[in-house]
């Protein structure tokens, strides 16, 4: 039997705890979403944090009450609305007007010589996620009494809002004995180590936090989670073995998600996510807005992946798929401002996506992959993006690594021009889109015209594949979860494909029962 895994780290504060891991990175249940509004929602916000506040200090320690009085001090702080209202005279959007302003603040302060100083900035991201949970109605979570908070760094209203009664301890990634959390967890002593390092486990595993000794032990099987690295250049091959033809030709059979309620479901033994749909994850203007709420139920859709590759595509908003607080935006229609070109046109919004998933890759297989692309400069910008908000991530010592970037093929206009796109690192067919826009549809027709359709962008297929240069090349869209249209997407050379889960058992049998030229297997 494998022994536990024992942590080095540094304490906190004194004592020992056991119980079952709280993850605080795992998401809840997304809240109904709501429109954010303006300047006025923003006050309103803040004075509902301040009472929020002002609630937890009543009865707490002279210590408690300080902290506590800073981060109200800094809410009332008449520059920090006056820099937020600046940016939105620039027309940017109230929720990213707050983050941009008070992430300003954080990151001057993680700079600082002095570690009290850095030591604030947790307190300032404590007041920003409050803040933005106001705006969309999302109060901050508690955790069960007893459990062991596990995490990077934890806010001083949530160890404040939280029974300690009942026992747990407190096990953090990152954080600082100089800390604010530290100095209440002795207070009220509370086991407490920091500097532990990314390790893997799950919601409920037991955890052992040695306060004395400074130290985590975790059940048999924990791990370390790795520094950075480059990831494989292979994170979307197809993976040999796992399903075949009838003439022995691999296939790799993946799954689209839409819900964050369905990456339970997700059997790593058997398939890998081709497409991940981050907007149906992402409800209103403030989710878009709050990273770690994104990094949460990234990283569990990979921890959930395992050893397989996941695929996920950024926010494609825009047209049919509204984001609750933006919907004032000119050119959000179908065929205007959407996909990629919102996210570079909004990069705020781009931003926060791009800081989220960076920090997610280091936990798994993970590829990014673009909406809406039609020209292939905007691969190469959005690719400067990803560079320049790593090299803030690595400014501030967070663990990230930069994942394979490519696009879905859904404008003909760039299934004509495969060629020209030599920054994408793989390519995915979305035929939803690409039959809308092939045949001159309207979204609500198309269901009717794709049969009519079909071979116009089997066709297209086909030619687009021989422009691909061998990188690897799937089809996420409806028409890969129709057994009538794989002889001709097998011909046209097509070797991945991602389906509805619900969709997946008769797309396997189907496979097998062809060659790879799409032709039917002898004795069919």
């Amino acid at each position: 039997m494998a022994e536990p895994l024992r942590l080095k780290a540094k304490s906190a504060s004194p004592g020992i705890a056991s119980g079952p891991a709280f993850l605080a990175e795992r998401p809840d249940a997304a809240p109904a979403s709501r429109a954010v509004g303006g300047y006025s929602a923003l006050e309103k916000a803040i004075d509902i944090s301040i009472g929020e506040l002002e609630h937890l200090a009543e009865g707490a320690d002279a210590e408690s009450r300080d902290i506590i009085d800073f981060q109200i001090e800094v809410l009332r702080d008449p520059t920090i609305a006056e820099a937020t209202g600046a940016r939105m005279e620039v027309d940017e959007n109230v929720v990213f007007a707050w983050v941009a302003t008070l992430d300003a603040y954080i990151g001057e302060l993680e700079a600082a010589d002095e570690e009290q100083m850095r030591a604030r900035a947790v307190d300032i991201l404590d007041i920003k996620n409050r803040v933005l949970g106001a705006l969309a109605g999302t109060p901050i979570a508690d955790f069960p009494p007893g459990s062991v908070f596990v995490g990077k760094d934890m806010e001083p209203s949530r160890f404040l809002a939280h029974d300690w009664s009942k026992g747990g301890g407190i096990a953090l990634f990152a954080g600082s004995t100089a800390g604010h959390v530290a100095l209440l967890a002795r207070a009220k002593s509370v086991p407490m180590v920091v500097g532990t390092g990314r390790f893997s486990a799950a919601d409920g595993d037991p955890v052992r936090v040695d306060g004395d000794a400074g130290a985590v032990v975790l059940k048999a099987g924990g791990m370390l989670i790795p520094a950075p690295a480059q990831a494989p250049a292979s994170d979307t091959q197809t993976e040999s073995g796992e399903l075949r033809t009838a003439d022995g030709v691999a296939i790799q059979l993946s799954i689209n998600i839409n819900d964050p309620a369905e990456i339970d479901a997700l059997d790593p033994a058997t398939a890998g996510v081709g497409l991940m749909r981050s907007e149906f994850s992402i409800t209103s203007v403030a989710d878009a807005a709050n990273e770690e709420r994104q990094l949460a139920i990234y990283r569990r859709v990979l921890e959930q992946a395992g050893e397989k590759p996941v695929i996920i595509r950024m926010l494609d908003i825009g047209g049919d798929k509204p984001l609750a607080g933006l919907e004032d935006l000119p050119g959000l229609s179908a065929s205007g401002l959407r996909g990629i070109r919102l996210l570079l046109a909004r990069p705020e919004i781009a931003r926060v996506q791009v800081r989220a998933l960076l920090r997610a890759a280091v936990f798994g297989r993970l590829s990014v992959m673009l909406p809406m692309v039609t020209f292939p400069d905007e691969i190469d910008r959005m690719r400067e993006l990803f560079r320049e908000e790593a090299e803030k991530l690595g400014r501030r010592s967070l663990l990230h690594r930069m994942p394979p970037i490519g696009m879905m093929v859904e404008v003909p206009s760039a299934a004509l021009m495969l060629d020209t796109f030599g920054s994408a690192a793989f390519f995915s067919f979305g035929t939803n889109d690409l039959t809308q826009y092939l045949a001159a549809s309207a979204r609500d027709d198309i269901d009717a015209d794709a049969g009519k359709a079909a071979p116009a962008v089997l066709r297209l297929i086909a030619q687009a594949v021989k422009l691909t240069a061998g990188k690897p090349t799937s089809i996420c869209g409806d028409m890969a979860g129709n057994p009538s249209y794989l002889p001709g997407l097998l011909a046209a050379g097509l070797r991945h494909f991602s389906v509805a889960p619900a969709r997946r058992p008769a797309i396997r049998s189907a496979i097998i029962g062809l060659n790879a030229d799409g032709t039917k297997a002898a004795g069919e």
